[in-house]
């Protein structure tokens, strides 16, 4: 693995009123006149967000029930409300939420019904992580778009602010009024586990340009977006979902890189920003992962920032937060750093309790938690979910996937698309030499609701463009017979295509792909994910990145190989040679055309 210098070294190269971060806030007055109705349970509700299971508020699957009961111990979305007042509501795929628009906008509706039919009822703050690319909640036919990577790739603001916007009028058209997006993290370690092409790049203007043109466009759909994961989460090796990264960084190195991005989603009005399960010892040396730092998050978040819009936290689920100290403490120590809204902890009831105890026995203060409602309300203000938090199944058939939108997405992905290697000018292929073409490789399952496998959405995109094409799933670690047969099923086309992931140095892909290369058929390999796969397979003839493996930018793929679109993409991040890494192989920058 590259050392933390050689890459840095290779890489670095309601009224306007009430925005967040603005100085005026005109009807904090209103607000503050309904934070003092409050009970001290419901302020404490208010701060949390929490997952929920099954499709319907009120009427969800027998599964789902008994599923809500067992970690939550209430039966459904309202119960939840009813009983903990929580201000903000996530939507997981795999907590069912999200089987369809109209089942999502029906969805959204009854727990705004369930929350506002409360006494002193609230509107609630519907959150997702629609990222888009590998991290996508909502699936088709709502519109996905490239993931942060590619538009790192296409490299136009404008396509960033069109991709918030569209999505956002999307969200909006769903009751989804706060999305998790955009990474802000400027991604210098390739072997990062869990950012990687969830980042626009390695270069922090490039990233902070992007990051600003993103939020503009969420916002201006009425969606709240969220840089994420402050203070920075893009060199780590280890994932924060199973363990506690540490960020070596020095503060002079922190200024010049991370803080960049998180600097420039300030000044674009950015509603919220979430905090990352890490621990930077240059920005606060007590051992505290950034989530409960008060240095971090209010003395250098807040204070040397300037920003005063909504802080998140990153699930409180995740083992970067839970190692130091118990559920518990967490949410407590939360509160005391800074933070304003408190996600999906492990336990609702645990983290609920503690946070009323830590008042009641004077740890906190009632004023700090209505120093965060009053943000949080501000935002829902902002949004206009005070006016209506209701949403129409009109809107949703008017707005959501329509073929305006999806055609914006495949243009864009266009633009994405990068073509890093191309030797003796193999692509674009033509039907008439090459017009049988096999396609092999790895099938991982689909991030986000679309259609997949890879290899089945490259060979059906290929047949659509006049190739005779067979898919042939191989997986991510191939076995030697499946090599063999895959090589066998190579010698009877006249080219085959190769979808790469996450390639190592002994994975059997290699394997697979040299042997492929062997037969003598032009091998073109598409890295459907991180584009250093390029690096270890030094024998391929074409390489191509789509930097994930949704449809859309496999499609853009295809369209590139058969030379309906000339590739336009530049490398958002260096790849280093698999042999030296200290060596840069392709700068960030590069990119081949026709």
């Amino acid at each position: 693995m590259p050392s933390r210098r050689t890459v840095l070294a290779a890489t670095m190269g309601v009224t306007a009123s009430l925005a967040i971060g603005g100085t005026a806030h005109a009807d904090d007055t209103r607000l503050r006149s309904l934070i003092s109705r409050m009970t001290l349970p419901e302020k404490v509700g208010q701060l949390f967000v929490m997952r929920v299971y099954g499709h319907s508020a009120t009427a969800p699957d027998q599964a789902d029930i008994d599923a809500n009961l067992s970690e939550i111990g209430v039966r459904t979305a309202a119960e939840l409300i009813a009983r903990y007042r929580v201000g903000g509501i996530i939507y997981f795929t795999w907590a069912h939420n999200t089987r369809d628009p109209h089942q999502i906008a029906d969805l959204s509706n009854g727990i705004q019904k369930a929350s506002l039919s409360q006494p002193r009822g609230l509107p609630v703050l519907v959150a997702t992580d629609q990222e888009h690319g590998i991290v996508c909640r909502i699936g088709a036919p709502a519109t996905l778009f490239p993931g942060a990577m590619a538009i790192g790739a296409g490299g136009s603001r404008d396509d960033a602010r069109t991709l918030g916007r569209i999505s956002g009028a999307e969200l909006r058209a769903m009751g989804v009024n706060q999305d998790y997006s955009p990474d802000a993290d400027v991604n210098v370690n390739p072997a990062n586990p869990v950012i990687g092409v969830r980042s626009f790049g390695a270069d922090p203007d490039a990233v902070a340009g992007l990051v600003a043109a993103e939020v503009k466009g969420y916002q201006s759909s009425q969606v709240a977006a969220t840089a994420k994961h402050f203070p920075g989460h893009g060199d780590t090796a280890v994932d924060s979902h199973f363990g506690f990264p540490v960020i070596t960084h020095s503060r002079e190195v922190w200024e010049a890189l991370d803080a960049v991005p998180f600097r420039a989603a300030v000044k674009a009005g950015i509603d919220s920003i979430m905090t990352a399960h890490i621990m930077v010892p240059a920005l606060d040396d007590s051992g505290d992962p950034a989530t409960l730092s008060h240095p971090i998050l209010t003395g250098i978040l807040r204070g040397e920032l300037g920003y005063d819009g909504v802080v998140i936290t990153d699930s409180l689920g995740m083992e970067g937060v839970r190692q130091k100290y118990g559920d518990d403490r967490v949410p407590v120590l939360a509160l005391k750093a800074g933070v304003d809204q408190l996600l999906n902890p492990p336990s609702l009831d645990v983290a609920w309790n503690a946070v009323l105890k830590a008042v009641q026995g004077g740890e906190l203060t009632e004023a700090r938690l209505d120093e965060s409602i009053l943000r949080v309300l501000r935002l829902k203000a902002k949004l206009g979910l005070f006016k209506d938090a209701y949403v129409s199944r009109a809107g949703v058939s008017r707005t959501v996937g329509t073929r305006s939108h999806r055609a914006a997405a495949d243009r864009i992905a266009e633009r994405t698309t990068t073509l890093l290697v191309n030797e003796e000018g193999l692509l674009p292929l033509s039907r008439r030499t090459h017009g049988k073409v096999l396609v092999v490789g790895a099938d991982p399952a689909s991030p986000s609701g679309t259609t997949g496998p890879p290899t089945g959405v490259l060979a059906a995109a290929l047949g659509e463009l006049g190739f005779t094409a067979t898919a042939r799933s191989t997986g991510t670690d191939p076995s030697a017979a499946t090599v063999s047969a895959a090589v066998a099923a190579a010698r009877e086309a006249d080219a085959v295509v190769v979808a790469t992931y996450n390639v190592t140095a002994g994975s059997s892909q290699r394997t697979l792909v040299e042997q492929l290369v062997a037969t003598g058929r032009p091998v073109v390999a598409v890295a459907v994910r991180n584009p250093y796969d390029v690096a270890q397979l030094p024998s391929v003839a074409a390489y191509l990145a789509s930097y994930s493996w949704t449809d859309v930018e496999l499609r853009a793929a295809a369209r590139v190989i058969a030379g309906r679109v000339r590739p336009r993409g530049k490398l958002p991040v260096a790849v280093q040679r698999a042999d030296d890494p200290a060596q840069v192989l392709y700068p960030v920058g590069h990119g081949l055309s026709y």
